[in-house]
């Protein structure tokens, strides 16, 4: 199997490395390379990291790991879904990993779930080496669609009560998933009372990106609320959601009787209450 650029072999051992910044490199020691391709949009590569277990990596980049999935995927499902008092249409745009279906399939009202993806490779990767995460995505109540999430939310002439956008960060292919363009139209596709997140990146090293997300979604719901969770694989640990609402305010906090805390790692009703109280910083970037 060839490698990849981002990964190299140093006195013996194999490492990753996933550049940040011009400023700021991370190296990830692994043990082996489980899957290594380049599909028409991205590299895609399964690695199994020494500290984190398997890994998926985009473009040189670390999405998820098996260690600490299940912070990322929880909370950006679980609230959502119980901030809707009843969500049975779910779209999912991105979460090619699998592991957002695997949360919202745990809610006992939803019927039906669209997951969107724009590499299949992706996908399909991910089912054949992390089970963990994409073992549930053939689920009958899962249909998935292959194809570019914004042009679907642009096209698409059905309805949702909750849509949660799961997308890398703002570069390559999901470059398009963070602009008014594509937010206006998933509004669109909500049902009345709908709600929608999406990940809004990190405050410490892409505030600009989280302030943008916010002001564009506060002017296009009545109900728009940042919260946040510490995601050890990502850049900074520190790591923000962005809920925005037709309908429910998860600031009335009925919404905690509604998580699904009992099959969940990570999300309880009082740290999904709390994920809301947000940094001082962050607040008051968010109020420029």
């Amino acid at each position: 199997m060839s490698l990849p650029a981002f990964i190299r072999e140093k006195d013996g051992d194999l490492w990753l490395t996933e550049v940040e910044s011009g400023h700021l490199r991370l190296e990830w020691k692994l043990k082996r390379v489980l899957h290594y391709e380049r599909s028409p949009f991205q590299e895609i590569a399964i690695v199994e990291t020494e500290t984190f277990g398997k890994a998926l990596v985009l473009d040189g980049v670390v999405q998820t790991t098996v260690q600490d999935e299940f912070i990322y995927n929880e909370m950006i499902s679980h609230v959502p879904l119980a901030v809707h008092p009843r969500p049975e249409r779910v779209l999912v745009i991105g979460g090619g990993d699998g592991g957002v279906v695997r949360e919202c399939l745990k809610y006992p009202s939803v019927r039906s779930i669209d997951m969107v993806e724009i590499d299949e490779r992706v996908t399909a990767a991910c089912y054949e080496h992390l089970p963990e995460l994409a073992g549930w995505i053939y689920d009958p109540r899962v249909r998935l669609r292959f194809e570019d999430g914004v042009a679907y939310v642009r096209d698409c002439k059905e309805q949702y009560d909750v849509v949660i956008v799961d997308s890398s960060d703002p570069f390559g292919p999901a470059t398009a998933l963070f602009q008014e363009e594509f937010y206006r139209n998933v509004r669109r596709v909500l049902l009345p009372g709908g709600v929608m997140t999406c990940q809004s990146e990190s405050p410490l090293f892409y505030m600009p990106v989280l302030k943008n997300t916010y002001r564009i979604l506060s002017e296009l719901f009545p109900v728009t609320r940042t919260y946040w969770a510490s995601v050890p694989t990502y850049p900074g640990g520190l790591w923000t959601f962005t809920l925005a609402s037709l309908g429910p305010d998860p600031g009335d906090g009925g919404f905690r009787e509604r998580i699904r805390d009992g099959e969940t790692r990570y999300v309880t009703a009082d740290l999904a209450e709390a994920s809301f109280a947000l940094p001082a910083f962050v607040r008051r970037g968010l109020a420029d």
